[in-house]
């Protein structure tokens, strides 16, 4: 009898335990990655004329023809899958997609190569980053320059939640090297592993007289991963408030973004400005935005090692 109230004593402390770390949780819409809108894009003739596919992250339903994708049924995600249209010529990329993993529909975010044959004459390779993030993407697009400028980040947001909760597994290459392919010139082998990431970073943003956008960091959560994890559900990215780079915690990657490495949004007269992020916000402060990314890739544009394959579902703000 005494061992029996023993084990039922440490039991009932365990659970106490776990309630101690679970957390209330507040879906982010559409993040549990069920519905999936499709278009078929016809590329053009010149590099081969087929027909592509691109998945978006919105209500099921399907378009065929060139047409500028803008976020459908409220859905706040955007994806690194685009229609472009450079000099006239009509190219997709696609490297996000719905995925069955041990029987749970995921978003599958890779990196690829994508290879452009111009009537056999030009070859081009393009390093790819499968991405989703809560955003827009601002199709279609005309050029391979500045892939930031292209892509609007973020949405209005003022609560203050202690994590990030989401679903995920990775695939890594065996591999130490990432190639840069930018479509001009050769490829490049440089050395370094490759990592997926997925981060969600608060912002206090405001606009000044000349429309230009500027922000503090709020809240910082970020983590990379540099080998393959096995499916993990209900994973907390915890998020850091105030300035944090005095931290054990903190790695360089969570630092400010601003300069080259700053993001953009819209302002007021709808006009894509990076968005510079000047200073951290006191600990206790409201935010006004947060943004949340998942990607296949951690570094510059068009750098990655194909093959590294991020799955995430089931995105929610923890409280």
């Amino acid at each position: 009898m005494k061992m029996f109230i023993r084990y039922a004593l440490l039991a009932m402390v365990a659970a106490l335990s776990l309630n101690c770390y679970a957390l209330r949780l507040e879906p982010i819409k559409y993040g549990d990655m069920q519905n999936w809108y499709t278009r078929d894009i016809k590329e053009s003739a010149i590099i081969g004329g087929a027909t592509k596919k691109l998945y978006e992250i919105a209500p099921a339903g399907h378009t065929t023809g060139n047409k500028a994708y803008r976020n459908l049924g409220g859905s706040p995600w955007a994806t690194s899958n685009v229609y472009a249209k450079v000099s006239g010529v009509v190219k997709t990329s696609c490297a996000v997609e719905p995925a069955m993993v041990n029987g749970q529909k995921m978003a599958k975010v890779q990196a690829r190569m994508e290879h452009v044959k111009a009537l056999g004459i030009i070859n081009l390779d393009v390093m790819v980053a499968g991405t989703i993030f809560l955003g827009e993407i601002n199709e279609p697009i005309s050029s391979t320059k500045g892939p930031f400028s292209k892509m609007s980040m973020g949405m209005p947001y003022t609560k203050r939640p202690k994590a990030l909760v989401f679903d995920y597994k990775v695939d890594m290459p065996a591999t130490n090297t990432r190639i840069k392919a930018t479509g001009f010139g050769s490829q490049k082998t440089l050395k370094g592993r490759d990592q997926a990431e997925v981060y969600v970073l608060l912002q206090k943003r405001w606009e000044d007289k000349d429309g230009n956008l500027h922000a503090l960091r709020v809240g910082t959560g970020r983590e990379r991963y540099n080998k393959s994890i096995p499916l993990t559900k209900g994973h907390q990215l915890v998020i850091n408030y105030g300035d944090i780079t005095g931290k054990s915690f903190y790695k360089p990657y969570m630092g400010l973004l601003n300069g080259d490495k700053a993001y953009y949004a819209k302002n007021s007269k709808g006009k894509l400005v990076p968005v510079q992020e000047e200073g951290w916000a006191p600990a206790d402060a409201v935010p006004t935005h947060v943004l949340v990314m998942a990607s296949s890739s951690c570094g510059e544009p068009y750098v990655g090692t194909e093959g590294v394959t991020l799955y995430v579902d089931n995105f929610a703000f923890g409280f």
